[in-house]
């Protein structure tokens, strides 16, 4: 079996989970771990995000404990804790885990599509129905959101994925520019404030729920392509 030094692939456990760093530093430079065992915590610690980012989607942030992730993961509070030390980095791993799925799952919505402003229909689509429309996930972002507001880690977290989606997102309407098939006189700006009203859609569905419901989202969806100057 393949072998490597921690020494020598210190970045790859410090990357995946705090608990790989700790027990890099301490065992460090003298015992060899193979690759695969390394790849099947990497795939434990990313299964407890996946199933800490479900619960509190379905009970909220609050609501879910360490015991709760645990019971649900079919592991041991031990094997959740040599992972993530605290509650908090759980958070932050779920975040991380909804914004890479959010990532995944647009790039592969669009890999086969050719037309540019067809690819910006499909995203914007996509956008609402998992952003509000879907209850859970727009239950989870306003928690995050509210967290944003009083936990450094969780609002720089959220900052970078809303930088990488508007990025995503501007790059999509260039791309529709230059191939002529959309006039948009200052594409930055129309994404910002197509974006924007995303995020105010889902600001008013705390009070008004029946706004990002089912039957709406055909008229949320054609509105924000406006924004965009899409039909």
């Amino acid at each position: 079996m393949r072998c490597v030094i921690i020494s020598i692939s210190r970045w790859a456990c410090a990357s995946v989970t705090p608990g790989f760093k700790r027990v890099a530093n301490f065992l460090a430079p003298t015992i060899p771990i193979s690759m695969p065992a390394l790849m099947q915590r990497a795939n434990r610690a990313l299964d407890f995000a996946a199933v800490a980012f479900d619960l509190f989607a379905r009970r909220g942030i609050g609501q879910a404990t360490m015991d709760d992730i645990a019971a649900e993961g079919r592991a041991t509070k031990g094997s959740l804790y040599w992972h993530y030390r605290s509650k908090d980095e759980v958070i932050l791993a779920a975040c991380r885990y909804y914004y890479q799925k959010w990532h995944k799952d647009t790039q592969r919505n669009i890999a086969s599509v050719s037309d540019p402003v067809e690819k910006i229909r499909i995203t914007v689509r996509n956008s609402v129905r998992s952003c509000l429309i879907d209850e859970q996930n727009r239950g989870f972002t306003m928690e995050i959101l509210t967290r944003s507001l009083y936990d450094k880690p969780t609002r720089e977290g959220w900052l970078q994925f809303f930088e990488g989606v508007r990025a995503f997102y501007l790059a999509l309407v260039e791309a529709a520019i230059e191939a002529r098939s959309l006039k948009c006189a200052d594409p930055a700006r129309a994404v910002d404030l197509m974006l924007s009203s995303m995020e105010g859609y889902k600001l008013r569905a705390v009070f008004e729920p029946a706004l990002c419901s089912k039957p709406e989202e055909a008229a949320i969806t054609k509105q924000l392509l406006a924004l965009l100057n899409i039909a």
